[in-house]
């Protein structure tokens, strides 16, 4: 019996489907060593040597892995195919003592059965340049975060704070958005339109230059005025027409970054959402007779390339189901961004005969909204270009010039799938009549409006996602954790889809900026991280890169110390008295977010959550001391809990209702798919 080793359990029933009898899939479930806890772990005087141990709540699967292997006649090694996939691989093999140049090692970027066969007949040596890019930025991060976070919780008191190396910059990209906003004057402007008809087809042309044929800027009342008095009474004449056939080429499909955008912008999904979604795609559903199958490629990438056989293949579906006008002669081929690792092809589907349609009964409301987004972008990537007929005409009236465009479709092309978001505003641009040169179509009326210019808007977790990905910080597996860490410490908060920086967030970032130049310097981050792609791929020596860049930081963390900064975060007291002395109670953060705590602390130890609870605990409701709220667990990933706890450790990852079931006694949770109640006990009918 062959045993593969894949990193997540959620696939493991698609790939055995597929390798068939003879072959055992067993699941890491992620990493299974890391760096050691509580402790630096990273030799800085031997060459920066990382002191790897198995994390403690792995140590059973990962003698399971062990005896599986000991049996088997062969083991391969099929973890994600990505850097921390071949890191997490060299690391079991580490486990299994399999040596790391041994042909164990396999990749699918697609959970097909002919990705799968394809990897088994090509198994290669764990490639040591990646593990090692994967080894430089995990120990990057963790001396950063040992040695910046005492910094930071030395200058600002009564906090416990920790502070990160791509989260800094992250952070900061936040809170320059915001002054920017805080700090942005507005300025007036007005806009200014003519409303004319010619064959009784109104149209409104809008102003654009003065008397000067310079372009014409009106920013008050008096400048409107003027041009209100010029053209009282004028002739509107017909000066210039231009006609042409525009043309919209089809977009890229989707990388990791752009696919985020989308959902959130066109399906309101968080990132969170997003990558829950995804990740389930790619491992796999069951759709019906099929079983379970995987309906798209690896999901974590910044490439736009595709491979030939997708692209004959959606060639093949455009020619039956749209017609020879809506395939290009010639393949659209895509360029991938310079910072791009281009390991990867673009997000797709494996199948395209696996339509949003045929599939779609069989998916949870997130999956399908995102595979019709991820299959019919990718369609459309392979279509031809849509084409329009555009008309921009140029009106006189007493010397000032007027200008109005129309466009209108002559083949929809790629669109017939697909809608950039630039484009929705205007999908029925301007009907314009017949015009031509000295045409004078019919005044109707002016139409000018006060406006004034507006500040920049706050970043969304798609928004912020784009400006990382455009600054080079971070890569498509790490964009997500990054946020979502920063969020988790309350460096940043969400207000509705919007991010915003907390006071604390402010107060980190500024003293960051004051001592550590090099961390919080968006171009040194990028710079960074294209080192790191230079062990990977150019095979450049990864404690090199490390030394470079700590060398200076130690100097840095030693100036920092030595200041004398002594910052106090203001409380923030809440409306809430506590019950066991009266005082007002204040807020206070904790590992698990936001809390309550009574500022007689520590002769008052009481505390509470902040949020309001969801209902009375079903398991120690009777002595009126347990209400569930919602918390948050290390990961980011929502739960519910006792307020009682350790005295009740009541737990469900699906909101309760505060009821018993009759049957057995477990709670009552609301089952988040149909929103109906179901009971938590997975074995109750």
């Amino acid at each position: 019996m062959k045993l593969v080793i894949i990193e997540g359990i959620g696939k493991k029933d698609t790939i055995k489907k597929y390798l068939g009898p003879g072959y055992e899939v067993m699941a890491t479930g992620g990493h299974l060593r890391d760096l050691q806890k509580r402790v630096l772990s990273v030799d800085v005087e031997n060459n920066y040597t990382p002191k790897y141990k198995v994390m403690k709540d792995k140590e059973e699967q990962a003698k399971k892995l062990k005896d599986k292997a000991a049996k088997a006649s062969e083991v391969l090694i099929a973890t994600d195919p990505d850097r921390e996939g071949e890191a997490i691989g060299w690391h079991l093999a580490h486990i299994l003592g399999i040596k790391p140049q041994n042909a164990t090692r396999i990749v699918f970027n697609e959970i097909t059965k002919k990705a799968i066969q394809n990897a088994l007949l090509e198994p290669r040596a764990i490639d040591m340049d990646l593990v090692n890019a994967q080894q430089a930025r995990r120990i990057l991060d963790r001396l950063v975060g040992y040695k910046l976070s005492p910094v930071v919780c030395k200058k600002v008191k009564k906090t416990k704070l920790s502070a990160g190396r791509v989260q800094s910059v992250t952070l900061k990209l936040v809170c320059i958005r915001e002054r920017e906003i805080v700090n942005f004057k507005p300025e007036e402007y007005w806009d200014f339109f003519s409303h004319l008809e010619k064959d009784s087809i109104g149209f409104r042309a809008s102003l654009r230059t003065g008397l000067d044929g310079k372009k014409l800027q009106l920013v008050n009342k008096e400048d409107v005025d003027v041009v209100v008095k010029a053209i009282d009474g004028a002739t509107y004449k017909v000066i210039a027409v231009k006609k042409s056939v525009t043309r919209s080429n089809a977009p890229a499909p989707y990388t990791t970054s752009s696919l985020q955008q989308d959902a959130l912008n066109k399906a309101g999904m968080s990132l969170a959402r997003t990558g829950r979604a995804a990740q389930q795609l790619y491992e796999g559903v069951n759709i019906g007779e099929d079983g379970k199958t995987a309906l798209v490629t690896y999901i974590r990438t910044d490439s736009v390339r595709v491979s030939p056989d997708a692209q004959a293949q959606a060639k093949e579906w455009i020619l039956a189901n749209f017609g020879k006008e809506y395939a290009p002669e010639k393949f659209n081929f895509y360029k991938s961004k310079k910072s791009a690792q281009d390991a990867h092809e673009a997000i797709r589907p494996t199948n395209i005969e696996l339509t949003p349609e045929r599939v779609s009964k069989f998916l949870e409301a997130d999956q399908a909204k995102l595979y019709r987004l991820i299959y019919n972008r990718f369609l459309a990537s392979q279509m031809t270009e849509a084409t329009y007929n555009s008309t921009s005409v140029d009106i006189d009236a007493n010397g000032y010039g007027f200008r109005v465009s129309g466009r209108t479709p002559i083949f929809d092309g790629w669109r017939v799938l697909y809608v950039k978001d630039e484009d929705e505003a205007d999908e029925e641009q301007s009907r314009l009549p017949e015009l031509v040169e000295g045409d004078t179509p019919k005044f109707i009326k002016l139409e000018y409006t006060q406006k004034f210019t507006k500040p920049p808007a706050r970043y969304t977790e798609a928004t912020l996602v784009k400006a990382m990905e455009e600054a080079g910080i971070g890569r498509p597996a790490t964009y997500n954790p990054i946020i979502q860490n920063i969020i988790a410490r309350y460096y940043i908060e969400k207000d509705g889809k919007v991010l915003k920086p907390t006071e604390l967030g402010f107060v980190i970032c500024d003293l960051l900026e004051k001592y550590f130049i090099n961390i919080m310097n968006i171009e040194f981050t990028a710079g960074l991280e294209e080192k790191l792609d230079e062990i990977a791929y150019e095979g450049r020596e990864w404690i090199t890169v490390i030394d470079e860049f700590y060398k200076p930081f130690e100097k840095d963390i030693e100036t920092a110390m030595e200041g004398e900064d002594n910052i106090t975060i203001a409380t923030e007291i809440s409306d809430t008295a506590c019950e066991k002395c009266g005082q007002m109670m204040i807020v206070r953060i904790g590992r698990f977010g936001k809390f309550l705590s009574c500022p007689g602390f520590p002769e008052c130890r009481n505390a509470k959550p902040f949020d309001k609870p969801i209902c009375k605990c079903p398991k120690c409701a009777d002595t009126h001391k347990g209400d569930i709220y919602k918390r948050k667990s290390k990961k980011g990933k929502i739960f519910f809990g006792c307020s009682s706890y350790p005295n009740c450790d009541f737990v469900a990852w699906d909101q309760p209702t505060g009821k018993l079931c009759e049957r057995c006694g477990s709670a009552i949770v609301i089952n988040p798919k149909d929103k109906k109640e179901k009971c938590n006990n997975r074995e109750c009918s």
